[in-house]
C-alpha cells in the first residue's frame, strides 16, 4: 500500500478540502440561513482532524516527510482562510491577522533556513497552543454571542489571546533556533561559492 495514501495524510486533506466551503458559508451569510451555524459545523471537524491525524501518525508509526508537510500546509489554510473570510464579514481584526500569517510566513523561512543546515524545526509546546487558541478564536468568532464583555466580544478576548500566544511561539522558535543566522556560516558559505 502506498505509505502517502494513509489515514492521517487523508485526515489533512480533508482539512484543506473544508476550508474553501467554510470560507463560502461564511461569505454566503447574508443568503443563507443558519450560514455561521453550518460554517461552525465543519470548521469544528476540520480542525479536530489537525488533533488527531498526527495522534494516529504517532501511533500507528507512520510518520512521513509528506504527512508533516500536508499537516503544516492544512493547519495555516484552515486559520488563514477562515481569517479572511471573518475580516471581510466584519468578525475578525486586519491587524490580528497580519500578525497570525506574518508569524506563519517569519517560521516557515526559519525552517528553510534551518533545513540548509540539514536540521529540522519540530513543533514546540507554544506552537500547538497558539493553533489551538486560533481555532477556538475562529470557531468562537463564526457564533459570535452580542454579549459583550467590556470593550470585546468574547471571541475578541479569545483572538487576542491567539494574537499573543502566536508572538509567543514565533519568539520562542527564533530564540532557539538563532544560531542559523550565525554570520559567520554565511561568510564560509560566500566563500565556498567564490
Amino acid at each position: 500500500m502506498d505509505r502517502s495514501l494513509n489515514v492521517p495524510n487523508l485526515l489533512a486533506l480533508a482539512r484543506i478540502v473544508m476550508t474553501p466551503i467554510v470560507m463560502a458559508f461564511v461569505l454566503l451569510s447574508d443568503q443563507i440561513d443558519h450560514a455561521f451555524g453550518i460554517a461552525l459545523a465543519i470548521f469544528v471537524p476540520a480542525a479536530v482532524t489537525d488533533f488527531v491525524d498526527g495522534y494516529l501518525a504517532r501511533r500507528w508509526k507512520i510518520t512521513t516527510i509528506l504527512g508533516a508537510f500536508l499537516d503544516s500546509v492544512a493547519d495555516k489554510v484552515l486559520v488563514v482562510g477562515s481569517l479572511l473570510v471573518l475580516i471581510e464579514v466584519g468578525r475578525a481584526w486586519s491587524w490580528a491577522a497580519f500578525i497570525i500569517i506574518g508569524r506563519e510566513i517569519a517560521v516557515m523561512g526559519l525552517r528553510a533556513v534551518v533545513a540548509l543546515e540539514k536540521s529540522t524545526v519540530p513543533p514546540s509546546f507554544w506552537g500547538k497552543s497558539k493553533t489551538t487558541f486560533q481555532f477556538f478564536a475562529i470557531g468562537f468568532a463564526l457564533i459570535r454571542s452580542d454579549t459583550e464583555i467590556g470593550p470585546f466580544f468574547f471571541d475578541e478576548w479569545l483572538m487576542l489571546i491567539a494574537v499573543f500566544a502566536t508572538v509567543l511561539s514565533g519568539w520562542d522558535y527564533f530564540r532557539r533556533y538563532a544560531g542559523a543566522f550565525d554570520p559567520r556560516d554565511q561568510i564560509e558559505a560566500g566563500s565556498h561559492e567564490e
